[in-house]
């Protein structure tokens, strides 16, 4: 055999080793680090796992992280998830009534906050979502919110060389497919957990209320804990409080998703944690403060509509004192401690495994 086709055969042999050699390299990974995800004390059990075939890891978690704040989410690069849910206000839009989306156009209702996901039966102010993994599809693929569609966030990702190794980390191997991308958003948002507030720490024995506090926190258990019950502060059902239509936006809210006019006009009654911090209020942002909430609750209820909930047929008498002692206790309930966690923020710490 000539010497050149021998040196030949070396290489390709050499050449085929090594590519084995680098593909058992990057094919697995050893397992990630597990965390305990644990319930505050006090508060019910989830209805759902959310963690259960998703198993809580660290490297699952700073994917996650990660991903919420990349702008390649989006069609242009300039939307990504933090866009519309913004730490320092709860993870909801601050200071907007409706969120700036792709190519100049706006989302038709008030972002939500993101926290306590994991108590949450079903997502979006209609219920139209019912797991936390799904979730973030609308928002990606909707025209007037981040306008792209998963393929083209897929192949964006499987670009970026740090995305694979965080891919493989994870998850064990480096494939970079919806399901894991999704499963990585869900690990970090489900793990936003608000329960460090004043409220809570005088509920532990840590604090105590003020006298207005406490005056508004024993009017809310009188008038208001119907709908809006501790520890999370809201029941998740669908309610119709008797605000008029909003002509501009026509939104009909749950009736949307079931077709049922017994529907009409309910939307998901809000959790009152850190309401101080996600202004303005209601579905469709109507609302800039809280006294114009309570405003609506003691004179502004339209009682004529046929599915208005049954507690506001006489709406919510409030006098002056009671609600400023109201709003006194209600912002008892904002969690600075989540809101101004690092761990929670675009901060993205050098990331090794």
């Amino acid at each position: 055999m000539k010497p050149g086709v021998i040196i030949s055969i070396l290489a390709i042999v050499l050449g085929g080793l090594l590519l084995i050699g680098a593909g058992r390299k990057e094919e697995t990974a050893g397992p990630p680090d597990y965390i305990e995800w644990r319930i505050p004390a006090g508060w019910p059990k989830p209805a759902n796992d959310i963690f259960a075939r998703n198993k809580l890891s660290e490297q699952g978690f700073q994917l996650g992280r990660k991903l919420f704040y990349d702008g390649r989410l989006s069609k242009d690069g300039n939307f990504p998830c933090a866009s519309c849910h913004q730490q320092f206000g709860a993870f909801s839009s601050y200071d907007h009534d409706l969120s700036h989306g792709y190519n100049n156009t706006f989302t038709t209702r008030n972002a939500p906050p993101l926290f306590n996901l994991a108590w949450m039966p079903r997502l979006h102010w209609d219920g139209g979502v019912n797991h936390i993994e799904v979730q973030p599809l609308s928002p990606i693929t909707a025209p007037n919110e981040m306008g792209e569609n998963l393929d083209s966030v897929l192949l964006k990702l499987r670009r970026d060389t740090s995305y694979l190794r965080m891919f493989r980390a994870a998850f064990g191997t480096p494939e970079i497919n919806s399901q894991r991308m999704l499963k990585a958003l869900a690990q970090f948002t489900g793990s936003i957990v608000s329960a460090n507030s004043k409220y809570d720490k005088v509920m532990r024995g840590e604090a105590t209320f003020t006298y207005s506090e406490q005056n508004g926190y024993t009017f809310f258990k009188a008038n208001c804990a119907s709908c809006h019950p501790e520890p999370l502060f809201t029941d998740y059902s669908f309610r119709n409080i008797g605000l008029p239509v909003n002509e501009f936006l026509n939104d009909y809210g749950r009736m949307r998703i079931t077709g049922d006019k017994k529907d009409s006009l309910k939307f998901k009654v809000p959790s009152l944690r850190n309401v101080a911090l996600t202004f303005p209020y209601m579905h469709d942002g109507r609302f800039q403060s809280l006294n114009a909430v309570l405003d609506h609750y003691n004179s502004g209820i339209i009682t004529t509509q046929p599915t208005l909930d049954t507690l506001l047929h006489k709406r919510i008498p409030i006098a002056g004192r009671q609600k400023n002692d109201l709003i006194y206790f209600l912002h008892t309930l904002s969690d600075t401690s989540m809101t101004k966690n690092p761990r929670f923020s675009g901060e993205l710490k050098n990331f090794i495994h």
